[in-house]
């Protein structure tokens, strides 16, 4: 087993040491509030690390540090919905083509699933067509790149916060690769050195009260679990008072 796998969802050592330096340098910056894996307002998208600097005379500021360990997390994360779009028009417009002439050379494929002809559906992976085949793998791919590899730049366009951070290690650092918005947080041995300002979103009050919330519901989370303290006890307790 990989000594690297630190608890039961398969974070790694590598991970959970980002976490901690992103979590030590936002308290370091005035951030008062702060909690790990935070389920954000608005998108179904988590956050590694949430922090909440209260402005007194100012306004609050909400940041959102994601750490990322390897290229292929980073990667998987930083699509872009317009581009992935324009991709999947046009493997869509091929597999029209390839659909229209297969019915042509293949009518024995049809299969009579209607009361009209015209809307009869078609077997056609059973003839194994490798151009077919190829453009149903790229759909698919795109699709799941559409649908779950854009996270960067969802967060950014729900607004989901004022900053937006990437936690690095030094030697998975590489400007162009940082997403657009984003400000670049790098691992040190023992700190984290900003090599990127991020650019600052503006978001309603409402939004980082909702935010706040987040941040005191998964730190209530955190704190049952270390006190192993279950549902049921506080259900318990609840119809004792």
């Amino acid at each position: 087993m990989d000594q690297r796998v630190k608890n039961g969802r398969g974070e790694t050592d590598a991970h959970a040491r980002l976490k901690r330096l992103a979590l030590i340098w936002a308290q370091r910056q005035g951030y008062s509030a702060c909690a790990l894996e935070v389920t954000l307002p608005r998108c179904r998208y988590r956050a590694d690390v949430a922090a909440y600097r209260a402005g007194g005379k100012q306004s609050p500021v909400s940041a959102i540090l994601e750490c990322k360990q390897c290229v292929v997390d980073l990667r998987r994360d930083n699509g872009c919905t317009s581009t992935t779009m324009r991709r999947l028009e046009k493997v869509y417009q091929r597999r029209e083509v390839l659909e229209r002439n297969l019915r042509v050379h293949y009518p024995a494929l049809r299969i009579h699933d209607s009361l009209f002809a015209e809307f009869d559906s078609h077997n056609f992976e059973a003839i194994e067509h490798r151009g077919y085949k190829q453009v149903l793998r790229q759909t698919r791919s795109l699709q799941n790149r559409l649908f779950d590899g854009t996270k960067f730049e969802t967060l950014i366009r729900y607004r989901c916060a004022n900053l937006f951070f990437l936690v690095l290690p030094e030697e998975l650092f590489r400007e162009p690769e940082i997403p657009i918005g984003w400000g670049a947080l790098i691992a040190s041995k023992s700190d984290l050195v900003l090599a990127r300002k991020p650019v600052w979103h503006g978001t309603t009050e409402q939004s980082q009260v909702q935010f706040l919330q987040r941040i005191a519901g998964a730190g209530t989370r955190s704190l049952n679990r270390t006190l192993e303290i279950s549902f049921d006890d506080v259900a318990t307790a609840r119809c004792r008072s």
